[in-house]
């Protein structure tokens, strides 16, 4: 199976580095992880709401056009729907039965994700209705993804 994650915004702090690290090490036994950053628009203070909107249009842009159109797309957005980690590695496996096995996580950037991506996105995913660091929930994302594996595979780390 190939993952790849589609994230707005580089990550600067180590310890997400090292941890983004780790996950994606710890991957490789199960699938093959790709990671692709692209370069949050930088947002004024007192942006307008028309300004925020060209924002998200134009990193959707961006994230669209790294999405391979035989991808099975999976938006991480407030209204998608929430899942166990049971129920999210389910949803992981039952997308390589059915031949999807080229899955893309989309992470918008702090303004969200554009309405053109959550168009072409095949489904949506919610972790929380918490709000969180789009780079602290990259690290998220993929924690859980390898839960997921583990899951999978009867192996012992989910508790």
């Amino acid at each position: 199976m190939n993952i790849t994650i589609i994230s707005v915004g580089k990550l600067k702090e180590r310890y997400l580095k090292d941890a983004i690290a780790e996950y994606s090490k710890r991957l490789t036994r199960y699938c093959k992880l790709d990671i692709i950053e692209l370069q949050d628009e930088k947002t004024p203070d007192n942006a307008s709401e028309k300004e925020e909107e060209l924002i998200k249009e134009k990193e959707g842009r961006a994230i669209l056009s790294k999405i391979k159109e035989n991808a099975f797309v999976v938006a991480m957005d407030l209204k998608g729907k929430q899942l166990t980690s049971e129920e999210f590695a389910n949803f992981i496996e039952n997308q390589g039965i059915v031949g999807n096995s080229n899955i893309v996580f989309i992470i918008g950037g702090s303004l969200g994700i554009s309405q053109e991506v959550i168009k072409r996105a095949n489904e949506k995913i919610c972790f929380s209705k918490m709000t969180f660091p789009h780079q602290l929930f990259r690290v998220m994302l993929l924690e859980q993804i390898y839960r997921g594996f583990r899951i999978m595979k009867n192996e012992p780390y989910h508790k």
